[in-house]
C-alpha cells in the first residue's frame, strides 16, 4: 500500500471522530472498521505502511515533545504518542515531523480534566486486529509486515527534564506545558 491511500483511509477515519485530537481511540476504531473491508494483502499493507512512519518519527525532538505535551513519555508511551500523532492526520503528522514544536497549534485547547493524554495506544494494533478479523488469525501478519525497527531514535539525544532546553527547542509548547 502507498502513502496515498494509507493516508486516504486514515482520514476517512478522522472524518467518522467529532474529536481527533481527545479521541485517537475513536479513529482506530473507524479505521479497524475500513481496514476490516480490505483485503488481508492490503491490511498487510496498511499496516507495513504504519510501521515504516512510525520508525520515521521515531526521533529525539519529537520524543522531547511528547515528553513535555503528556508531563513525561516512557518508551511505550512515546509509542503511543506517534499513534496519537498519525490519528491527526497526514497534515499534522508532516508539519510536526518538521517540526515538533507546530504541535503546540494542535494540543493547545481545554481538553478538561478528564483527558489523559495525547496517546494513540489503539492505532498500533489496528492493522493486526483487522488482519485477524479477516484471516482469522494473527499469525501470518507479522512474517508479511516484516518491518526493520530502529534500535535508537535518531538525531540528538537530549535532557528532557532541562526546562532551558526544552523552552529552546519547543518554544510554543513550552509556553502551554510548562509552568514557571
Amino acid at each position: 500500500m502507498d502513502g496515498q491511500r494509507f493516508w486516504e483511509l486514515v482520514e476517512a477515519a478522522r472524518a467518522e471522530v467529532d474529536d481527533t485530537v481527545a479521541d485517537p481511540d475513536g479513529v482506530a476504531d473507524a479505521l479497524g472498521d475500513a481496514l476490516g473491508k480490505l483485503p488481508a494483502d492490503e491490511i498487510v499493507g496498511f499496516g507495513a505502511e504504519f510501521e515504516r512512519l512510525q520508525a520515521l518519527a521515531y526521533r529525539w525532538d519529537l520524543w522531547g515533545a511528547a515528553y513535555l505535551i503528556n508531563g513525561g513519555a516512557s518508551d511505550d508511551g512515546f509509542d503511543h504518542f506517534r499513534g496519537w500523532l498519525v490519528a491527526q492526520g497526514q497534515e499534522v503528522w508532516e508539519a510536526a515531523l518538521a517540526d515538533p514544536d507546530s504541535l503546540a497549534d494542535v494540543v493547545d485547547e481545554d481538553l478538561g480534566e478528564e483527558f489523559e493524554g495525547f496517546d494513540g495506544e489503539g492505532m498500533l494494533g489496528v492493522a493486526v486486529g483487522a488482519y485477524e478479523s479477516a484471516t482469522g488469525s494473527e499469525t501470518g501478519y507479522w512474517e508479511a509486515a516484516d518491518i526493520e525497527v530502529p534500535a535508537v531514535p535518531a538525531g540528538q539525544n537530549f535532557d528532557f527534564d532541562d526546562t532551558g532546553e526544552l523552552r529552546t527547542r519547543f518554544p510554543l509548547l513550552a509556553a502551554l506545558f510548562l509552568t514557571d
